[in-house]
């Protein structure tokens, strides 16, 4: 099973990567978490001119569907900026809006923030719901940058087992997935 990991910030030592570096190490067996921390960077602003009448889509946003539909599940980890969604992850959302990538995907969602992120949470949930991901209530979390050392580890271990939990219940939702949707039909008919 194949797990795409979304990193919501562009800061090279971001907290939200080091979420996803410690959920590719937490990965059941069969399962793989796999990353680019720039892709959401690399997305031109959201202009739907670019993408409507049969016209090719920009590169990097065709790079960026074929990811997602690849992945079996997706795990998005993204800090909270001034109590919302940061302007690069929802840029690279509002590119799949229309395109259907998202429709019955297992998505777990991590914030990780100064003190938190309950704000961008909701509101990213509310994103992936409309888009029409299957946002898995048991692969939510959310931590403050106070939760993690200089040296870029966990403050509690707790924090570590939550992670775990997260990362476990993402794959069994995705493992529940029936083979039909993962076959690519649309099953918007």
């Amino acid at each position: 099973m194949q797990v795409l990991g979304i990193c919501g910030s562009l800061r090279k030592g971001s907290t939200n990567l080091l979420v996803l570096e410690e959920a590719a190490r937490m990965m059941p067996h069969g399962s793989t978490l796999t990353y680019d921390a720039e892709q959401v960077g690399r997305l031109p602003p959201f202009n739907p001119d670019l993408d409507q009448d049969g016209r090719v889509p920009p590169p990097a946003v065709a790079a960026w569907r074929e990811a997602l539909r690849a992945a079996d599940a997706v795990l998005v980890s993204s800090p909270e900026y001034a109590h919302g969604v940061p302007g690069a992850l929802k840029n690279a959302l509002d590119w799949i809006v229309s395109s259907g990538e998202l429709i019955e995907k297992p998505t777990a969602l991590v914030v990780a923030g100064p003190g938190g992120g309950r704000f961008a949470r909701e509101g990213l949930r509310r994103v992936l719901e409309v888009i029409g991901s299957r946002v898995v209530a048991d692969a939510t979390l959310v931590l403050g940058r106070s939760q993690i050392t200089p040296d870029r580890r966990f403050v509690d271990p707790e924090l570590a087992a939550e992670l775990r939990r997260a990362v476990e219940a993402l794959a069994a939702a995705a493992r529940a997935v029936p083979d039909i949707e993962r076959s690519g039909v649309d099953l918007r008919r």
